[in-house]
């Protein structure tokens, strides 16, 4: 009811304001019914994107929906991806408003209680041999220390590995009911507020600057996802269009190998960019 699909791809910036919205209901939900739970509030940053994702669903859900009409009129890759930048733009603006949205209450919320398994997904990521003592540095918002990192490569390395198992978690979903590509984009975007939290030290005059920060990866990291979730939405309408094995699909399958490749090259260049680049300017 907030906003359509077709008025979204006439403007998607004005998803930004829809995304900010959605995440920071679901952030304040989560504190105000679980945060007393002592079970629940455990999970909590699993319910903040849970609630988010909840929240999206419709959106996403008829957004691909409309996407699916324009799938049998080209099965170029190139004219696939042209045909549906506009829905990325869209994911795109909606992606920066969960950032923009989560990083605000990550440094507003006194505590860190809602974004504990972000901050165990970085930690695990960034210092993964003093993993309990980053976490426990991180959780009770205490940045003076930044010892105990890896080198580039080792960051490399860890970095697209754990991209990758995104990347193929996104496939895997798009492939059965499609929906995989919002659950990515409500983690992925709670992960970078909280790094971003703790880049910028809960400051939220630093806020623009840790934006910057991550965004210059984070954009072509994101982007790769909904390439993945294009290919593997891509098959699983030729699965129900055409019969498996005739030459209609395996023309699908061919270009949704390469949009697939395409999507792996995009992220590597992306943990490329965040290991060697980014260092440079932050």
């Amino acid at each position: 009811m907030l906003i359509n699909p077709k008025k979204a791809e006439r403007r998607p910036w004005e998803m930004f304001f829809v995304g900010a919205f959605y995440a920071s209901i679901a952030l304040l939900l989560v504190n105000w019914i679980f945060a007393q739970d002592a079970v629940l509030s455990k999970r909590a940053g699993i319910l903040v994107v849970t609630f988010t994702v909840m929240f999206s669903m419709p959106f996403i859900y008829y957004t691909i929906k409309l996407e699916e009409k324009r799938i049998s009129q080209s099965f170029s890759s190139l004219k696939l991806l042209s045909d549906h930048k506009r829905a990325i733009y869209a994911f795109m603006w909606l992606f920066l408003g969960f950032v923009v949205a989560f990083s605000f209450w990550y440094s507003l919320l006194p505590t860190t209680e809602s974004f504990q398994a972000q901050i165990e997904t970085y930690c695990l990521i960034n210092r993964p041999s003093g993993f309990e003592g980053c976490i426990d540095q991180y959780t009770k918002k205490d940045f003076s220390s930044t010892t105990g990192f890896l080198t580039a490569k080792e960051r490399l390395f860890l970095i697209f590995t754990n991209n990758m198992s995104v990347l193929l978690f996104t496939l895997l979903f798009s492939l059965v009911f499609g929906a995989g590509v919002i659950f990515v984009l409500a983690w992925n975007a709670s992960v970078i507020a909280a790094a971003i939290g703790i880049f910028t030290d809960s400051q939220l005059s630093a806020l623009p600057i840790g934006l910057a920060r991550f965004m210059i990866h984070g954009i072509p990291e994101i982007a790769s996802y909904f390439i993945v979730a294009l290919a593997g939405g891509i098959v699983s309408i030729a699965v129900i269009r055409h019969e498996v094995g005739t030459p209609n699909f395996w023309h699908v399958l061919h270009d949704s190998i390469n949009l697939l490749i395409l999507s792996v090259v995009v992220l590597f260049v992306a943990a490329l960019i965040e290991v060697f680049v980014t260092p440079m300017f932050f």
